[in-house]
């Protein structure tokens, strides 16, 4: 782990991260090159929306011209289908606050430390 990973560790709920990541593992990798259903989430944040080489994204995640910061990717989990209209994620959001935010610093921690 890197002293800025250590840091976000000490910031969040690393183990409530990942029991709701485990939500995510079906259809999401967080190892670099290895897209699922749904994207890799290695490299997600600051990445442009619908831009990971190699995986086939919904035209409306595409086109949405968000580039992956932690708040819209926290906006997304809340409520997919508001955040990029036609989207093709089969998830409804995930309503808690504090638990989008253990998920994300769960995600930017295990693929910040690889």
């Amino acid at each position: 782990m890197t002293v800025s990973s250590q840091v976000v560790a000490s910031q969040c709920d690393l183990v409530k991260g990942e029991k709701i990541y485990t939500k995510c593992a079906a259809c999401h990798s967080l190892a670099p090159d290895k897209s699922l259903m749904g994207p890799s989430l290695h490299g997600v944040f600051d990445r442009k929306a619908g831009a990971l080489k190699g995986f086939k994204f919904s035209q409306a995640m595409a086109n949405s011209n968000i580039q992956w910061t932690e708040s819209d990717l926290d906006e997304f989990l809340l409520k997919p289908a508001q955040k990029v209209p036609g989207t093709t994620m089969p998830f409804s959001g995930l309503r808690n606050p504090k638990s989008r935010a253990a998920v994300l610093c769960y995600i930017k921690n295990k693929t910040n430390s690889e």
